[in-house]
């Protein structure tokens, strides 16, 4: 098989099942999508700020239509979420000056063209491109994990990066192709407070999941195998990689670059106590109901690819056991996930 058809085959497989677990049920994004709306609630005075910047140059407003897209939106409550916020501003600000609003839906990868040359005011993405176009290379000697992790090798660790480099930098190339001169581009993604990939902040809940799995390769559930063959396309940057993947791009300049926390259960609201866990918020059910809260949001997003590898027989028996483990965790120490916000303007 030539090498490029062979790059596309792993990349069609990566798409077909690298989507949120779908429907309204239990176990379904849509139900279990609170902590994406707090990142993006946490990020909107930073996205509105970017929008009034716009409205400043009353050129983009002069045009038959203000054209903004919203990559990786998914489903559920938050699919319109950021267009509604910035429809609003907007109005806010240039009154009766806008007309009416429509809104279509554009299917296919951000890792390929999906607009027209020129055609894009202004393009969102939150918490998307933290997944990969395709699981990277080189990555034989993780075994026994899923995702980096504190027994990774370097090499495993600069596979991770060198991939996220390559599809972050494809993800510039192709939005500078789509947005007009001086456009916007606003991106919200998780990552990592600290330089080192193998940092704790960066694979400790995603641990967990390989630790449920060894288990169950005790227990003869799962062979060690299907363990060594799979490993999440997804990676966390630090604020440094993504600022010099851009610099080094140059088709962009950054606006603004801030950083905040958002605690992995949606439901608690505490950001002053990292020490101990704030079970106030939940009262009698305390930690049962983050570590349900917690463990509902990874199965929401990682089942489908789990499912696809390993099967659907094993899979509630494997949310059971990482459901306990997340309690185990969060009982000594509260989880937050680092998130960067960056504002772009096309050069």
């Amino acid at each position: 098989m030539p090498e490029q058809l062979g790059q596309r085959t792993i990349k069609m497989a990566t798409i077909n099942v690298q989507h949120m677990n779908d429907g309204n049920g239990d176990s379904s994004y849509a139900s279990n999508s609170f902590l994406q709306e707090h990142a993006i609630r946490r990020a909107l005075p930073f996205l509105k700020h970017a929008i009034k910047d716009m409205a400043n140059h009353d050129a983009f407003f002069k045009n038959d239509c203000f054209m903004i897209a919203d990559l990786g939106c998914s489903s559920g409550m938050n699919t319109l979420l950021v267009a509604s916020n910035i429809i609003n501003t907007v109005h806010e600000d240039q009154g009766e000056n806008i007309g009416g609003c429509f809104v279509s839906a554009v299917p296919g990868s951000f890792y390929d063209r999906l607009f027209p040359d020129k055609s894009l005011h202004f393009v969102h993405s939150s918490y998307s491109i933290q997944w990969l176009s395709q699981v990277p290379e080189g990555l034989e000697s993780n075994k026994l994990n899923l995702y980096i992790s504190k027994t990774s090798s370097l090499n495993v660790l600069q596979a991770y990066g060198k991939q996220f480099h390559t599809d972050f930098t494809k993800f510039l190339e192709l939005r500078y192709e789509e947005i007009v001169c001086g456009g916007h581009m606003f991106i919200t993604l998780p990552g990592r407070s600290k330089a080192d990939p193998a940092s704790d902040d960066c694979w400790s809940l995603w641990d967990l999941l390989t630790k449920s799995l060894l288990e169950m390769l005790k227990e003869e559930l799962i062979r060690e195998s299907d363990i060594n063959s799979f490993n999440f396309p997804f990676y966390l940057p630090c604020e440094d990689e993504v600022r010099n993947i851009i610099q080094d791009n140059g088709s962009f300049s950054v606006d603004n670059m801030n950083v905040y926390e958002v605690n992995w259960d949606p439901d608690d609201t505490d950001y002053t106590n990292m020490d101990d866990l704030n079970l106030e918020h939940n009262h009698n059910q305390g930690i049962n109901a983050t570590t349900k809260n917690t463990s509902k949001v990874i199965r929401a997003i990682t089942e489908p690819m789990l499912t696809s590898h390993f099967g659907s027989s094993i899979i509630d028996v494997l949310y059971k056991k990482y459901e306990k483990h997340v309690e185990e965790h969060l009982a000594t120490k509260k989880t937050r996930q680092f998130t960067i916000v960056i504002s772009l303007t096309k050069k």
